[in-house]
């Protein structure tokens, strides 16, 4: 699992039965040392990725995702085809003794 921040949305009408009832998220990776680093300008193109969403995270929110076969499966038991998705909202992080994000 890792962490990342929710940057955006995917919309997408036309998609697999799978993913019919989920929303699809724009994430951006965040380190465990500094995730609730500086929001401002862009993002690094290649920290950035879709993943369902199985929790309802909105923008901004640190998440935690869940990759390869364990995000496959969302919680009303039906396969996903996907990589990865979204399975918590954080809520504190700490990292070495320190806490480096706690949500406000």
């Amino acid at each position: 699992m890792q962490l990342a921040r929710v940057r955006g949305n995917v919309v997408a009408s036309i998609k697999d039965a799978g993913l019919a009832s989920h929303k699809l998220l724009l994430l951006e990776a965040v380190p465990a040392s500094d995730p609730g680093g500086s929001t401002s300008g862009s993002a690094d193109p290649s920290s950035v990725y879709v993943a369902i969403d199985l929790i309802g995270a909105g923008i901004d929110e640190i998440v935690l995702v869940a990759t390869g076969s364990a995000a496959r499966v969302s919680a009303d038991g039906s396969a996903a085809p996907t990589d990865a998705a979204v399975v918590a909202i954080v809520d504190s992080v700490q990292f070495d003794g320190h806490s480096t994000f706690i949500k406000r």
